[in-house]
């Protein structure tokens, strides 16, 4: 591949990835859990994504090969089934995040234009994002650019409201630190953190671009670690301006809790201006998530780890309608399953099975030598990652199990039936598209 991607695009790409529309939509459900403390899981998960991201850092620079996690399970493990099953768990997370983004969508920020029930809404926006996918879409890292600087103009402007209102002296400061009474502060925090850990996925992605990189040994983990750095301070700051300007209860009644934070500051920032950004932010975020997915089911299927079928082309447009219209579906049905918390749970659930796949292969490749120099974390670092990735499994709900469970029974299936004789024969071509993917 042609290495055109600096180290200035790379920053910007994975903060695009990073710094998206989760926020927009789960401040009051963290607030829900620690109240007023929403800053402390935003500190908490940046902490947790950062262990993670040393051991990206690691296998990406020493093996920097297109891929990601299932090229680095394939050569911890040698397994088919095992890198079957961690690159199927990014797509069942990044279809499921869609669901999460599309109820985000159908919210409180819509609202502001059109009254109509969330569910509803929801799914009609899945569709309009099918159809937009199937007609062919192509997105560069320069247009992911421009919505990031439309995705953080928001946050920032909710950051200097909370500013405003604390130097006219109507905001409270005293509730940062106030957590819910009856609740510990721990499992507060940890279930907050769970939460706040979908704001900060996307980060991942980012190794699949390696081989189009310059010099990816030297700048991947400034990039890297510069981008989650940036956006934890984002998020930081957000949490402590939307506890500053509302109360906890306030903020966790809401779909659209920074348009809240934005209406108390009452500053004159036009209610359907604000919430034309948000619904940007969460738009561009499930469009690319379902780009990237449905690129994903017709790769799979390509390869014959996926049946077949799903590698169909529209005979014109020649983009992916199968995998279009499965992924869309399921979509669909997903948001029928759960709010966007419960989603963003499930999402977060698939993403730890990957991650801690990719932990535990720096470990079990640690006697793989290369020739080139590379970025290397002490060993202390992957275990502490794993010991993360096992604690935020643990915080799991019974349900969010069961939806996960039944995503990967699927995945399953869907493995046995690309082996049988039936589905093995071959696809049309898909032209080539340039899609990039934000969280």
């Amino acid at each position: 591949m042609r290495r055109a991607v600096t180290g200035r695009l790379l920053f910007l790409f994975i903060l695009g990835d990073v710094l998206g529309a989760g926020v927009y939509a789960l401040v009051g459900e963290i607030a829900g859990e620690v109240g007023g403390a929403v800053w402390v899981p935003m500190l908490v998960a940046l902490v947790l994504a950062m262990l993670t991201a040393a051991s990206f850092a690691e296998l990406v620079t020493k093996y920097p090969r297109a891929g990601g996690s299932a090229v680095f399970a394939q050569r911890a493990y040698r397994s088919p089934l095992v890198s079957f099953l961690v690159g199927y768990c990014m797509l069942a997370a990044g279809v499921t995040s869609a669901a999460a983004l599309s109820l985000a969508f159908g919210g409180e920020y819509l609202d502001a234009f059109l009254d109509v029930p969330a569910v509803p809404a929801a799914i009609v926006f899945l569709v309009l994002v099918g159809l937009l996918n199937a007609r062919g879409i192509k997105e560069s890292v320069r247009a992911n650019v421009v919505m990031t600087v439309v995705e953080v103009s928001g946050l920032v402007l909710v950051v200097i409201l909370g500013a405003l209102v604390l130097g006219r002296g109507d905001g409270d400061v005293g509730r940062v630190t106030e957590f819910p009474e009856g609740v510990s502060v721990t499992s507060g925090v940890l279930a907050a953190a769970l939460l706040a850990y979908y704001s900060f996925v996307g980060f991942e992605v980012s190794a699949n671009v390696a081989e189009e990189v310059r010099d990816v040994r030297r700048v991947y983990p400034r990039a890297l670690f510069g981008a989650l750095l940036v956006a934890g301070v984002v998020y930081v700051l957000v949490g402590l301006a939307a506890s500053i300007v509302l109360a906890p209860d306030d903020l966790a009644g809401s779909s659209g809790p920074l348009l809240e934070v934005v209406r108390a500051a009452d500053v004159g920032v036009p209610d359907r201006l604000f919430s034309a950004v948000a619904l940007i932010a969460v738009a561009n975020g499930a469009l690319l998530t379902m780009i990237m997915a449905s690129r994903l089911v017709f790769g799979m299927a390509e390869q014959g780890l996926l049946p077949r079928p799903l590698a169909r082309v529209l005979p014109q447009r020649r983009t992916p309608w199968v995998a279009i219209v499965v992924t869309t579906l399921v979509a669909i049905a997903l948001t029928l399953t759960g709010g966007v918390g419960d989603l963003a749970n499930t999402v977060v659930l698939l993403l730890l099975f990957v991650f801690l796949s990719t932990n535990i292969a720096v470990l079990v490749l640690r006697s793989d030598r290369v020739d080139a120099d590379h970025f290397r974390v002490p060993a202390v670092i992957p275990v502490l990652a794993v010991a993360s990735c096992v604690l935020l499994l643990f915080q799991q709900e019974a349900a969010i199990w069961g939806r996960a469970g039944i995503l990967l029974a699927v995945g399953v299936v869907l493995y046995l039936l690309a082996r049988a004789p039936w589905w093995r024969a071959t696809p049309e071509p898909l032209a080539e598209e340039t899609t990039s993917t934000g969280s």
